[in-house]
């Protein structure tokens, strides 16, 4: 009866820690504009949303933003794969019958390491963008705010263009 109570609990404490990673998933044939669960690989970013489109922005400003997208991305897909492969490991170790403290400890540690990392290089990114907008545009940044999102809860709820589930504001 034991082992089953067990077996019970540590696969519904698996289930809790994994079912956050399926809540936004690929969204094909939902609609036809530009977002997420489009095969174009270009229209799946942040930047080409409709946060930055109200900012009517040159030819010029989307190509150097977009190609300071690309670049963040290419930077940071180290981080995000450590923080990745941290992140697993740390489910396992709370997994165990027995989780080891210390063990878990350091693994979190490991882990807000490389999330200061990645916020380190958004806020570099971001800063960088800020740069390339025109003092109107960043004025209406600052009115709707850097990555702040409508809807309810702290990520916002409904967001994105059409009252979609797409990004809000560019990060």
């Amino acid at each position: 009866m034991k082992k089953l109570m067990l077996t019970v609990v540590a696969v519904g404490l698996g289930l809790l820690l994994v079912a956050p990673s399926f809540a936004f998933g690929p969204r094909e044939g939902k609609s036809q504009k530009a977002g997420y669960g489009n095969s174009d690989a270009a229209s799946r970013s942040y930047c080409s949303q409709a946060g930055l489109s109200r900012l009517d922005l040159t030819d010029e400003q989307k190509t150097k933003i977009e190609a300071m997208h690309l670049a963040y991305q290419k930077d940071t897909r180290p981080i995000r794969e450590k923080m990745s492969d941290k992140s697993v490991e740390l489910r396992r170790l709370w997994a165990q019958a027995n989780p080891d403290k210390k063990n878990i400890e350091a693994k979190q540690k490991e882990v807000r390491v490389l999330r200061d990392q990645l916020e380190d290089k958004r806020t570099a990114f971001r800063l960088d963008v800020n740069k390339v907008l025109t003092p109107e545009q960043r004025e209406k940044i600052a009115a709707y705010g850097w990555g702040r999102k409508s809807g309810f809860g702290p990520r916002g709820g409904m967001r994105g263009p059409d009252r979609g589930f797409g990004p809000g504001m560019c990060y």
